[in-house]
């Protein structure tokens, strides 16, 4: 089955919260990256198709970027992803 959301977990010792929740509907898990970099989360997912037919070629391309600040009191290292 395709995955179609992908969530933005927080995870520390005294706060279990949900910072964001993206859909990657169309994309693969192997599509999607995640980058925690000042103080700022970036999901980005990409995919190309390729189909080619003896009378055609035909490229299809997606791209979905979101960012999202880390709330006051939450570091870097307390973000983790699921799928």
């Amino acid at each position: 089955s395709r995955i179609q959301r992908f969530g933005r977990i927080l995870n520390s010792s005294h706060n279990h919260g949900h910072l964001a929740s993206v859909n990657i509907k169309g994309f693969e898990p192997k599509d999607v990256s995640v980058l925690v970099k000042d103080r700022k989360v970036t999901v980005l997912a990409e995919r190309r198709e390729e189909r080619n037919t003896p009378s055609s070629k035909t490229c299809n391309y997606k791209r979905l970027v979101k960012q999202f600040s880390l709330p006051p009191g939450v570091s870097e290292d307390e973000v983790t992803c699921s799928v």
